[in-house]
């Protein structure tokens, strides 16, 4: 799909009045680039969205399913106060060693723990632990078990808790019920499993951008 350059223009420029990348935040795409990481962490605009939902909510402590290089990560962990914790689950171990080498040059790296493993093998570990509830949960990570880091993701809530998932919209492939893509099927998966739960008040965004035509998912545990 080939968007009008005008969105990725308009991307830009919201950027340009409201965000300020310093080296850290910078430095985490090129270490993407580096490493051979694919690039698709969240744009600078979303980043600061994330921050200011953290800050919104007031969150002590945050979950989130997919750190990549950890830039989503940086933008949410410097919105936590200074006693704040936050836990990043990495399925890929070389993935997770450039994200902490990015949470150390972002001087973040007392705030967060990157936790290696599945998503689906590391959530259960993290409510045993009892290291819930968490104020905020934000799930980018593999689309078809979008579900399921759902449902764990209210196993690990409080009323009040804020949940937000990325790439819920796939370029408008969610229209397809007979889809073959298995990220488009998790998606859809996810999004009418969201709309049919009760114990939240949710709501599902389009965006486009520099990186395209997506959405991403806001829901409120009531």
């Amino acid at each position: 799909m080939t968007l009008d350059p005008i969105f990725a223009n308009v991307d830009r420029y919201i950027g340009g009045l409201f965000v300020e990348e310093d080296e850290a935040l910078t430095g985490v795409e090129n270490s993407l680039v580096d490493a051979g990481m694919p690039q698709i962490s969240v744009t600078p605009t979303e980043g600061k969205l994330l921050h200011l939902l953290a800050r919104l909510r007031g969150a002590t402590k945050i979950l989130e399913v997919g750190t990549l290089g950890a830039y989503s990560t940086i933008w949410m962990a410097r919105a936590l106060p200074a006693l704040g914790r936050m836990i990043s689950i990495e399925a890929d171990a070389a993935y997770a060693r450039v994200a902490r080498a990015n949470l150390e040059r972002a001087g973040v790296q007392d705030r967060v723990t990157v936790r290696v493993g599945r998503g689906l093998d590391v959530l259960p570990e993290i409510v045993e632990e009892g290291l819930g509830p968490f104020d905020m949960t934000f799930i980018d990570a593999d689309k078809p078990p979008y579900v399921e880091y759902f449902a764990w993701a209210l196993r690990l809530s409080r009323p009040g808790t804020l949940i937000v998932a990325d790439n819920v919209i796939r370029e408008g492939a969610v229209l397809d019920p007979d889809t073959s893509d298995q990220m488009v099927a998790g998606a859809r998966r996810f999004n009418a499993a969201l709309a049919a739960e009760k114990r939240v008040s949710a709501v599902v965004l389009q965006t486009v951008g520099a990186k395209g035509h997506d959405g991403m998912a806001l829901a409120v545990v009531l």
